[in-house]
């Protein structure tokens, strides 16, 4: 028929077929594993929101990518482009009832209108969390601790948790006389990483207005390298006199010393002066990770503090701090490093069903399994059991369980390695407890 629509989808938006799909509910149950470690609780808000709750609050940037129409009652609304401005407006809201220190995380998509590149895409999914209501340096402190665990938790020894302090930043373009210029200041040097020096040089000058000496000096600081002992000592010339500064600076110090305390490898963190997170509303702590393995994806997870964002919704002083994974770019990198496998299946065993007579036998044992614990998928048409098999390897199952007439009338019933392809025979009279023990040798479960 000719007047069929072609199946496609918008640029900068993707499917995800069950291998991506399983992969991202893993990275996705971590993160909630580790963020209720530390006494973190879910909330969601809605995709949109008024559209004067948005803008604004990110930057003249993020405000051009915001999806913005009209809904059917004519109210000027948009999608959300991050989760922690309508954390912002939520707790305004509920504060009242929520109480603080407020401890919150959330798991959903936000949408930016922006280029698509590796890794990043107009819908994503990010994996917040947060806390709100206190201004004590112990929730920075764990938050750059939340990253530590959350990205070990993930599988990965080799990152490296990038921290700088918007007083610092701040210090320097105060004795530059750049205070007023701060924020196009902040947005070109967030860029330093993708134009380099010149690009941030020019940028400087057309944004900023900044002068030769005031962008040298700027690069100079973002330049700064090394181990944090030589980091701190070198920033320290450069902001005397500055009280600002001096504050931020000796919150770096803090900061180390105490993740240090907590058992994070100190090779972990990093003093970096070049990281500004280009977001209008950081004001204190700002924190962007990198894999060690592939640190040009960009930072797979980021953040820091905010003290000023409630501000518009309330006269109450509600200080935050939180970070946020990037699941999509963390996906894009473990595929990119060979760390995703393609199953297609969430089962763990597959049970074919062989004997065409012996339906509901099968059915018994599936359940059995289940109800120990072990997901297992019934194949639901008697079949060739070679054809079965071929749909449970293409699926990448763990385990089969070979169950024909034969082993019926035996007594038994063969549980099949589909990875090494050795098979073993246990005796089985209707009491799955012997296959329940043969599989979790299989799958190291243990007893």
């Amino acid at each position: 028929m000719s007047d069929r629509i072609k199946p496609r989808t918008l640029k900068g938006f993707r499917d995800y077929p069950p291998a991506a799909m399983i992969q991202r509910e893993r990275i996705i149950e971590t993160a909630r594993c580790v963020y209720r470690s530390y006494g973190f609780s879910p909330i969601d808000t809605p995709s949109l929101e008024h559209l004067e709750i948005l803008t604004g609050k990110g930057s003249d940037e993020t405000d051009k990518q915001l999806y913005r129409f009209e809904d059917h009652g004519g109210r000027s609304v948009g999608l959300r482009f991050d989760l922690t401005v309508p954390l912002a407006r939520f707790v305004a809201q509920h504060i009242q009832d929520l109480g603080t220190p407020f401890k919150r995380y959330q798991i959903a998509n936000v949408w930016r209108g922006e280029n698509t590149q590796r890794g990043r895409y107009r819908e994503f999914m990010q994996c917040d969390f947060d806390t709100i209501g206190t201004d004590s340096a112990t929730a920075d402190i764990e938050t750059l601790l939340v990253i530590n665990d959350l990205l070990a938790a993930l599988g990965f020894d080799h990152f490296t948790i990038r921290v700088n302090h918007r007083l610092v930043l701040g210090g320097l373009l105060e004795k530059l006389g750049l205070t007023d210029q701060s924020t196009p200041v902040l947005r070109a040097l967030d860029k330093l990483a993708k134009v380099g020096p010149d690009g941030v040089a020019k940028e400087l000058a057309s944004a900023a207005g900044a002068t030769e000496e005031q962008t040298r000096a700027v690069l100079q600081l973002a330049s700064i390298e090394g181990s944090n002992k030589n980091v701190l000592s070198e920033l320290s010339p450069l902001l005397a006199g500055s009280a600002s500064g001096e504050r931020g600076l000796a919150e770096l110090e803090d900061l180390r010393a105490a993740v240090s305390a907590a058992g994070v490898p100190s090779e972990r963190l990093q003093l970096d002066v070049s990281i500004a997170r280009g977001l209008d509303y950081y004001t204190g702590m700002v924190v962007e990770t990198f894999l060690d393995e592939l640190p040009e994806i960009g930072s797979v997870c980021s953040g820091g503090r905010y003290d000023n964002l409630t501000q518009l919704y309330t006269h109450q002083k509600l200080p935050g701090v939180g970070a946020s994974l990037g699941l999509d770019r963390l996906l894009a990198a473990m595929e990119e490093l060979g760390r995703l496998d393609d199953a297609q299946t969430t089962a763990q065993v597959f049970l074919p069903f062989f004997s065409a007579s012996r339906r509901n036998d099968y059915l018994r044992l599936a359940a059995q399994l289940r109800a120990a614990g072990i997901a297992t998928e019934f194949f639901p048409e008697s079949k060739k059991l070679g054809k079965q098999l071929q749909y449970a390897n293409r699926r990448g199952f763990r385990v089969a369980l070979i169950v024909g007439d034969s082993e019926f009338t035996a007594g038994e019933c063969q549980v099949k390695d589909l990875t090494s392809g050795e098979s073993q025979t246990v005796a089985w009279n209707g009491n799955a407890e012997p296959i329940l023990a043969e599989v979790r040798r299989v799958l190291q479960l243990g007893p």
